[in-house]
């Protein structure tokens, strides 16, 4: 579900408004190869939906990477996962398990799926950078 909802951010970004303000995201602690699969959302229903507004395919080379959007104003959740052999997708076992890093904002946790949007959920008003360890 990510995967399709990554794509779609990745095929269809919208257009801002010169109000826009900058989301700086941090990552740490990764595994210096392949790729950041990072999907955001503004606002709950967009999140639980799994319908980002914007996403960005980030190449990792260190152990720590970094994704910059252009945003408005308003409350955003982001769910990343790190595909690291590079096949595009996330990779699960025979029992549907992710076997790829995995995150959200907030270092939020989920429990059965992806982390709740309360736990998950961030304010932009201004710049905001949010750091998210692997």
């Amino acid at each position: 579900m990510l995967k399709s909802a990554l794509i779609a951010a990745l095929m269809g970004l919208i257009a801002l408004p010169a109000s826009a303000e900058t989301l700086t995201v941090q990552f740490s602690k990764l595994t210096p190869k392949g790729t950041l699969m990072v999907a955001l959302y503004k606002g709950e229903e967009a999140y639980t939906s799994g319908k980002p507004v914007a996403g960005q395919q980030v190449a990792v080379s260190s152990d720590t990477a970094t994704a910059t959007f252009e945003v408005v104003p308003g409350q955003y959740g982001l769910k990343i996962f790190h595909d690291v052999n590079g096949n595009g997708q996330m990779d699960k076992n025979p029992f549907g398990m992710p076997v790829e890093p995995f995150a959200f904002s907030n270092n939020a946790k989920g429990r059965m799926g992806p982390a709740a949007w309360a736990d998950a959920a961030f304010e932009v008003k201004g710049n905001t950078t949010q750091d998210i360890a692997f």
